[in-house]
């Protein structure tokens, strides 16, 4: 909520001071009419007549949405080309409203019909602040907009962290934390199609120095764009850091007729005294509040074919898959690629992507008797398509050559099987097409449940056959707003359909997605051990109940390791569980135990996916130990989790400390699936103050040891 004052005509006011609240964090700008918006406080909550403090303390005084052309020594938000070339832009503000948890602060240029308004928008159900731009042209002529970040936030503090996320395939959201220095701090991704799959467009910025989990003032950013983005950290001397966040400005340059405006993408912000997992936490009750799609129903327990069998896949197996998933009291089979293709069947990647109709070779009944197999066992069904790309070896690309993305008068660079290609979605016919494979599948399966939407390669080619010569520096961005405008439709059309975003595993994680999906795909690593690591980093800004997280066989697929059943399942529960393997091989006391593990989980899947979660014992602190858990909203039922992922003589297993709990509450405490010792924990009460403050002992013994213990309030 933003508290302006002195109202004037049409619903401006003349603001000195705005605020901008969360249930527990402030923002205040100025907003001085002729002036420019001045970034002033960002912290705890305070109130208007504390506003004097903020400004006596000259704590922090920067501009708000800096433009190139005046005092340009320092980092800028906008830069444009006005139409008679001038490339200097000065903003003054006409006035600022408020419309329900929205203030928009109006900016004009003093020379030029030049428009940008600021949008700030005050969630009421977490500690998240969105800021976007709108830009307008109001010049005669087309104007190019050079820059055009989001938004911007500086603090003021010296020794000032910063953690951030990278990767590659099977490694993804890897976590760095260094101390910000002097200098220029960029985050770039260049892929064209998949942002998460390189660095990541989220940052955390501890103002205490090292970041600590639980404790300790922490901003969190997060950009909300599906596309190329840069995010800048300038830091001046020791302690001015000045945060400014986008689209990535190479190869960009957006061209504005008159009377055309653009929308940038929300930056999403975050303030927590309560270190880390407070901004985590934070993003995960935004996510649930609605950023995410269907953020408060339940995900199903699923099955998915692909480490089972391949593209190897035909009515047969499948329904042996079923049989298997059903004994063990999955709720989901989900058939993934290799079910496609006519004159390419799709039997290994080289082929195939694009044709979306059943090969009834392997399947001579379609779809339709898959989905009834599956509905005779009590199951829902799923299916994985891949709509935004193509092979070469394709009908699709045979008809419409001129849909994939490539300049025609290059050479094509083909991706994965050496035939894979993108799809233009910047052009109207191939968003109708894309929106037609979803439409299709339902029209024949009415009652299809899920569909896994995945993403297998990056932009290789630049260029556009839809898109003008004038305008072919647009395609980075309007490859993206094409494909919002797909999802909006699917969405609108569908909006019970579950649908899982995948991109080679977890290229494509980021909130600009989450609108259109339930959940993502964290990584095609399956690795249990790995998996400590890529789901520790992904949960920092991204609820677990969106986060895919499969048992799978042993020797893992990706590293030939070998990890008990437990370790396995008790990695899984931390998030959306589901399997990723034949369950036909497991044997019978693994079978059994499965079916313990997916009963239990269903016990506690609300407190996993719809609570609180503390991560308490890093994986990256370099001891070979871990742990976490997940508190209800009314702190009732809680469920933690330990694991030990390294063995050598002499490494003891450290006190565990809890979080989270009501600390006048007493818990009692009982442990599943133990192959642990029993300790004297359980069935025993304890109070969550000692449990917090004093901690317990629980040997883990042996590499791959795991234990989860289940506390509910007396």
């Amino acid at each position: 909520m933003a508290l302006c004052f002195a109202v004037c005509p049409q619903g401006f006011v003349k603001a000195e001071n705005i605020f901008i609240n969360t249930p527990k964090t402030t923002l205040m700008l100025t907003a001085n009419e002729g002036g420019t918006p001045r970034i002033h406080y960002y912290g705890s909550r305070i109130t208007p007549a504390q506003g004097h403090e903020v400004l006596d303390a000259m704590s922090i005084n920067y501009d708000a949405y800096p433009a190139f052309g005046r005092n340009s020594f320092d980092e800028t938000a906008l830069s444009v080309t006005h139409a008679d070339g001038n490339m200097t832009t000065e903003l003054a503000i006409t006035g600022t409203r408020t419309e329900g948890d929205l203030t928009i602060i109006s900016l004009k240029d003093k020379a030029y019909e030049f428009y940008v308004d600021l949008y700030y928008k005050a969630n009421d159900k977490s500690d998240v602040i969105e800021t976007w731009t709108v830009i307008r042209n109001g010049e005669k002529k087309p104007i190019r907009l050079e820059q055009y970040a989001s938004g911007v936030m500086t603090f003021r503090q010296e020794g000032a962290w910063i953690t951030h996320f990278h990767g590659a395939w099977g490694q993804e959201a890897r976590m760095t934390e260094e101390p910000l220095s002097a200098g220029l701090k960029t985050i770039v991704n260049h892929d064209g199609v998949r942002a998460g799959m390189d660095d990541r467009a989220e940052v955390m910025i501890s103002l205490d120095g090292k970041p600590q989990e639980n404790s300790g003032r922490v901003v969190g950013a997060a950009l909300c764009w599906t596309g190329n983005y840069k995010i800048r950290l300038d830091t001046r001397g020791l302690y001015r850091h000045t945060l400014i966040a986008g689209i990535d400005d190479l190869h960009t340059a957006y061209t504005l007729k008159p009377g055309e405006t653009f929308q940038t993408p929300e930056l999403a912000l975050a303030y927590s005294t309560e270190g880390k997992g407070g901004v985590s936490r934070a993003f995960h009750r935004w996510g649930r509040a609605g950023k995410l799609h269907n953020g408060r129903g339940l995900r199903d327990i699923l099955l998915n074919s692909w480490e089972g069998v391949y593209m190897n896949v035909n009515q047969e197996v499948c329904e042996q898959m079923m049989d298997g998933v059903k004994e063990l009291g999955g709720e989901l089979f989900v058939v993934d690629d290799g079910w496609f293709g006519r004159k390419y069947r799709r039997t290994d990647d080289t082929q195939g992507l694009g044709d979306w109709i059943t090969d009834t070779e392997k399947l001579p009944n379609g779809v339709p008797a898959l989905l009834k197999a599956a509905e005779d066992r009590g199951l829902k069904f799923g299916i994985w398509i891949e709509p935004e790309m193509t092979n070469s070896k394709s009908e699709l690309f045979e008809d419409h050559p001129d849909w994939v993305v490539a300049h025609p008068t290059r050479e094509l660079s083909k991706g994965r099987g050496g035939t894979q290609l993108v799809l233009d979605m910047s052009n109207p016919k191939v968003q109708d097409f894309v929106v037609g494979i979803v439409d299709n599948l339902v029209k024949e399966n009415p009652h299809l449940y899920y569909i896994k939407w995945d993403c297998n390669m990056s932009m290789n080619n630049f260029g556009s056959s839809y898109l003008t010569a004038d305008k072919q520096s647009h395609l980075f961005v309007d490859f993206h707003l094409g494909l919002r405008k797909a999802l909006e439709r699917i969405r609108a059309a569908h909006p019970n359909l579950v649908i899982q975003l995948c991109s080679s595993g977890g290229g494509r994680v980021n909130w600009g997605f989450l609108p259109y999906f339930d959940e993502f795909w964290c990584s095609d690593n399956t690795d249990a051990q790995q998996r400590l690591f890529i789901q520790w980093g992904t949960s920092h800004f991204f609820p677990t109940m969106a986060m895919a997280q499969h048992v799978s066989a042993s020797p893992n697929h990706q590293t030939g390791r070998i990890i008990p059943l437990k370790f396995r399942f008790d990695v899984a529960m931390t998030g959306r569980l589901g399997m990723e393997m034949k369950p036909s091989d497991l044997n019978d006391r693994e079978r059994e135990y499965a079916k313990q593990a997916v009963a239990f989980y269903k016990e506690i899947r609300p407190v996993i996916q719809l609570g609180d979660q503390y991560r308490l014992l890093s994986p990256y602190e370099g001891n070979g130990f871990c742990s976490e858990m997940f508190v209800n909203e009314d702190k009732s039922e809680a469920v933690f989790f330990c694991y030990k992922f390294e063995n050598y003589v002499g490494l003891q297993t450290p006190r565990w400390h809890m979080a989270g709990l009501d600390p006048d509450a007493t818990y009692q405490l009982t442990e599943f699936g133990s192959t642990e010792r029993q300790h004297y924990f359980e069935g025993k009460n304890f109070s969550g103050r000692f449990l917090m403050e004093t901690g317990f002992d629980a040997n883990l013994s042996g590499q791959f040891g795991s234990r989860v213990i289940r506390l509910r309030k007396v």
